[in-house]
Order: structure tokens, then C-alpha cells, then sequence
């Protein structure tokens, strides 16, 4: 049959892209780095692997496929309720530091010689939720030949700058003498992945490290309108290098609206809610296991100095924003 013989296919290059991430989720248990960064590293140290031999096909199909996967699973993280507890203050927050952070990355890029596809990547991490963000509009973007490279460096760069957020903006939240409240949303607006959201808001406190969560996750939720958006510029555009309109909303953002919808029922189990969660985590840490093995470390070596200060930059330049921002909503 032809899906059996498809999975004998896809089950060598699957399985050793599992394996990286189980090894990558052990080191990060045990000596707290983002798992993504370690799966990254560790699948870059296998790239031998993708560009021959048995494990080629189903290194593309994870790195691909089982990525869209993760994305849409996100939806399950979202409810209505949570995003409407807080009040309109931190809608109009997310919002406008979406919008002007993604827009002047792209501008920025394009100003200093980057292509614009760069600025739309790091912009749309810093500005959403990390790592999770990059792969979400890598795989809504249209093929480039610079964009798993752009892609990877971002998901690298912006791990490191999360974890060193985690440490750092608290700091910056007692020095401000923010509020428990304020220092959430401070912290859930400024810090780029979820758990270091988390990390960050709970050593504060229980009410801090609450509203952080629900902020960051209002920034997740923000994640399939601008899928949607690059996805209607990408068409504007035209046809993609494989001849196809990409489609104006990709099936893996379909699926993120309707798990958050149904999520906000309030008819979800939490036990499923947890395990949809989980499932979602693993299927993102196992992509970016495989995307690594599909890069050369000497080829990413060479993007030089000046994208690593864009991306300071750009974190930055989004504290800048949420501190003036905060200052005159509340």
C-alpha cells in the first residue's frame, strides 16, 4: 500500500529527528537553556544526514509538515476569556506593538541591506512569541533561497535574547518600581518566548507571573492575523519560484483559529488541554531538531555581526515601545 510505503520513507529521518529532540528537552531540563536552541544545535551537529541517504525524506517531511502541525496546535493555548479578563489596556498594548515593531523591522532591513523577508522574520519573533512565531512565518512565507538560513538565525538569535530577557527584565521591572499588575504586563509584552514568560513573571510573584502569562498569550493569539497578512502580501506579489499562488490562509493558521475557538467553549478538559499544549511543544521542538540538520553551521558562520545587532536592536527598541506605551494607557 502507498502510505505504508510512505512511512518506511519518512521513519528514518523522523525518528533521528525525535531522538535530537528528546536529547535536546533532557539538556534543557537539566541545565536550563531553551530547548529550541539546544534541539537546533544538536540537529545542525547531524546535518550530514539530510543531504543524502535514507533520512533525507523524512527530515524535509518534519521539518516541514510536522512544524505546521505544532503551529495549529498552538490554537489550543488561546481562549477568549483570558484575553478579555485584563481590559481593553493591554488589547490596545499587543496591538500597537505588533503593528510598529514588525513594520519597522521590515523597514529597517530593507534600509540597511537586508531583504525584507529577514525583517518580517525577526520582527514577527520579537514581536509575537519567538521561535514558535519565526517557523509560523517561515512556513507561511514563500520559498527563498535565503530562508531557512534566515529563518534558523532567527530562531537562534531570538532563544538566546529570550533567556537573557528572562534574567534581565525583572530587574528592569523592580528598578521601575512597576506594579505586580504592571510588571506582568510589562514582562509578558517585552519577553519573546512563553517559558521564559513564565520563568520571569513567577519569580516575582503569583500576580505578576499571572497577568505576564495571559499578556504573552494575547501576543500568541496575534499570531494567525499576521500569518493572514504575509500571506496576502506573498499573493500580491505573485506567483511563488514553484509556480503556485500561496494560499491566502494556510491550513495549519485555519487550524490555530478553530482549536482557539473551541478552547474558548470552556468545554476543553484541562487534562487535553494539557496534552494538546504538550503536543504542540513537542512537534516544534522535533521541526526545529530537523531544520537544523537541514543547515550548514559554516553557511549560518557567515551572516556576520550585523544581523545580531539588528536583533538586539530590535528587543530594544520593543521595551522602548511597551515602557512609552505603558506610560500612556495606564
Amino acid at each position: 500500500m502507498g502510505w505504508i510505503q510512505r512511512a518506511r520513507e519518512l521513519a528514518p529521518g523522523f525518528t533521528v529527528s525525535l531522538v535530537a529532540a528528546a536529547a535536546a528537552s533532557f539538556l534543557a531540563e537539566h541545565y536550563g537553556a531553551p530547548v529550541m536552541l539546544f534541539a537546533l544545535l544538536l540537529g545542525m551537529s547531524l546535518s550530514f544526514l539530510a543531504t543524502e541517504g535514507h533520512c533525507k525524506a523524512g527530515i524535509e517531511f518534519t521539518a516541514r509538515t510536522v512544524l505546521r502541525i505544532g503551529i495549529a496546535l498552538l490554537g489550543m493555548r488561546i481562549t477568549l476569556e483570558q484575553i478579555t479578563a485584563l481590559g481593553w489596556q493591554p488589547i490596545v498594548l499587543v496591538l500597537t506593538l505588533i503593528v510598529v515593531t514588525i513594520s519597522v523591522s521590515v523597514v529597517v532591513a530593507k534600509l540597511i541591506g537586508f531583504q525584507r523577508l529577514f525583517g518580517m522574520l525577526t520582527g514577527g519573533a520579537t514581536a509575537i512569541c519567538g521561535a514558535s512565531a519565526a517557523l509560523a512565518l517561515s512556513a507561511a512565507l514563500p520559498n527563498h533561497p535565503q530562508k531557512e538560513k534566515a529563518t534558523l538565525f532567527t530562531v537562534i538569535g531570538v532563544s538566546a535574547l529570550s533567556t537573557i530577557a528572562m534574567i534581565v527584565y525583572p530587574m528592569i521591572a523592580q528598578w521601575l518600581e512597576l506594579s505586580p499588575q504592571h510588571a506582568g504586563i510589562f514582562l509578558g509584552a517585552t519577553i519573546h518566548d512563553v517559558a521564559q514568560v513564565v520563568g520571569a513573571g513567577y519569580s516575582m510573584s503569583t500576580e505578576t507571573g499571572d497577568t505576564a502569562t495571559v499578556v504573552k498569550l494575547m501576543r500568541v493569539a496575534m499570531l494567525l492575523p499576521v500569518i493572514v497578512c504575509a500571506a496576502m502580501i506573498t499573493r500580491m506579489q505573485g506567483v511563488s519560484s514553484t509556480g503556485k499562488r500561496p494560499p491566502l490562509l494556510p491550513w495549519f493558521a485555519v487550524g490555530f483559529l478553530l482549536l482557539a475557538c473551541i478552547n474558548s467553549t470552556g468545554w476543553v478538559p484541562s487534562i487535553v488541554q494539557g496534552g494538546v499544549s504538550d503536543l504542540s511543544r513537542w512537534c516544534l521542538i522535533i521541526s526545529i531538531s530537523a531544520l537544523g540538520m537541514k543547515t550548514q553551521f559554516k553557511e549560518l558562520a557567515t551572516v556576520g555581526i550585523k544581523p545580531v545587532l539588528f536583533m538586539v536592536g530590535e528587543s530594544i527598541f520593543l521595551v522602548v515601545l511597551v515602557l512609552a506605551v505603558m506610560y500612556w494607557l495606564f
